[in-house]
């Protein structure tokens, strides 16, 4: 079993699949699943969707279990290495454990489960570039109400809620003027986007509450004052009415601020996701503790203030706990 189980895993992360180029590990996961029994099949976006029937407990309703099937870059040639009980890359590549440690998990409990109720799931593209493939899943498809995702790094830790999360994109426009012959008939950009952004609030704002500025660009020459700058933000709170406040403070300083030397600013803003935590005392969270009790692991919940698909599937309804897959960064 265990051996099975590494050997598919070191056989998965040998496939390719950066964000936005999973056809590969999609296809091989879809035969997986129907040989399992499953019924399997790609959605629009190409997210893998599958059902399997309950062995034993056929009046039980159905579980979600979902990994993302991407990896960050550079995740190709990888070649996994086991020693003293480690699974490591080689090279200068990534290993992929993240997410396809869960996806071997999953494959090998449908395998060894002798009783189950009706399972649904769900392998997701481009998790790592924003939770784009969850976001275009076809929902129709799901109909369980409770889930889990395997995409949490340790095995003790259950993560049972997530921030909300807003993207600011903001454009200033300002006027160009040659800045050693005329300055003073321009509006520099890249002085009002400053401006903004040492008025905003930054870092960590309490416990519960972030915001940075993470990219600015402005400006195409040495002497000539810039008539575009551009920078984007983000906050994230792990209450949503915190969140939200703070991103509607943000744009009203930048806008102050921009407008303060007569430039213009031209704001984007995104709610990627809002704030989820599931009760301690939920059907998820017990099964999610019970199951790992039995294996010997004393599990805690903890929020986070990343995101992940179960942000996503928790505000459609579906109540979704992170549990670990044992992998980690070193």
């Amino acid at each position: 079993m265990i051996e099975r189980m590494i050997d598919q895993f070191m056989e998965m992360v040998r496939i390719p699949s950066e964000s936005g180029n999973e056809a590969e590990i999609m296809d091989y996961l879809e035969k997986e699943f129907k040989n399992l029994g499953a019924e399997a099949g790609k959605d629009s976006y190409g997210n893998l969707i599958a059902k399997l029937p309950a062995k034993g407990c056929e009046k039980k309703e159905p579980v979600l279990l979902s990994c993302h099937g991407d990896t960050v870059q550079p995740g190709k040639n990888i070649e996994p290495v086991l020693k003293d009980g480690v699974i490591r890359s080689k090279g200068d590549t990534i290993l992929g454990a993240d997410d396809k440690a869960g996806i071997a998990e999953m494959l090998e409990a449908l395998r060894i489960a002798e009783v189950r109720p009706p399972v649904e799931i769900a392998i997701s593209r481009q998790e790592e570039v924003g939770l784009y493939g969850v976001k275009n899943l076809d929902f129709s498809q799901i109909s369980a109400k409770h889930g889990f995702l395997l995409d949490n790094d340790t095995l003790d830790t259950i993560v049972i809620g997530g921030p909300s999360y807003y993207a600011i994109d903001v454009t200033v426009r300002g006027r160009s003027a040659h800045a050693g012959m005329e300055p003073e008939k321009g509006i520099n950009a890249i002085v009002a986007a400053s401006k903004a952004i040492a008025a905003l609030r930054l870092g960590r704002l309490d416990s519960e509450t972030t915001a940075n500025v993470g990219v600015i660009k402005g400006g195409l020459i040495r002497n000539g004052v810039p008539e575009t700058a551009t920078f984007l933000a983000e906050c994230r709170g792990l209450k949503h009415e915190k969140a939200e406040n703070l991103v509607k403070e943000m744009e009203e300083i930048i806008r102050r601020e921009v407008e303060s030397i007569g430039a213009k600013a031209e704001i984007k803003i995104d709610n990627l996701c809002k704030a989820v935590n599931i009760p301690e005392n939920s059907w998820t969270v017990q099964i999610a503790k019970k199951a790992l009790k039995k294996v010997g692991i004393d599990a805690k919940t903890t929020l986070i203030t990343g995101f992940t698909d179960a942000s996503i599937y928790n505000n459609k309804g579906i109540e979704m706990a992170v549990v670990g897959i044992g992998a980690r960064n070193e």
